[in-house]
């Protein structure tokens, strides 16, 4: 699924990284706690989360994730927004709850990498 897409399912509104909207994501993953994430998370695309700090960024960067989406209109620092686009990441802020967001994701086909994946 296109970032772009995904942006329109979740009435999400890009704030960095609109140029790479054509990219695509075939997986996700919703955390707040970004150890879980650094843990558990293998081969995700994109991850849903309501914790607003540069530890986000800097943990999808090193996962090799492409998008962020911060649920609940959270509103990330202009600091936050300068390391994603410096890592050239894609981030979006949305009005809907994760729970929300990643039941209107999987029923749209996108899924969590299962394989090798504990959480």
């Amino acid at each position: 699924m296109k970032i772009s897409e995904i942006s329109k399912l979740l009435d999400a509104q890009i704030l960095t990284g609109e140029d790479a909207s054509d990219r695509e994501i075939t997986s996700a993953c919703c955390s707040d706690m970004m150890s879980d994430v650094l843990a558990y998370v293998k081969d995700q695309g994109m991850l849903l989360t309501g914790l607003v700090n540069s530890q986000v960024i800097r943990t999808a960067n090193m996962m090799d994730m492409h998008c962020i989406v911060f649920v609940r209109s959270k509103n990330p620092t202009e600091e936050m927004l300068e390391l994603a686009q410096e890592c050239g990441i894609v981030v979006m802020r949305s009005s809907l709850r994760a729970y929300v967001a990643c039941g209107k994701l999987w029923m749209a086909g996108l899924t969590q990498d299962t394989e090798d994946c504990d959480v």
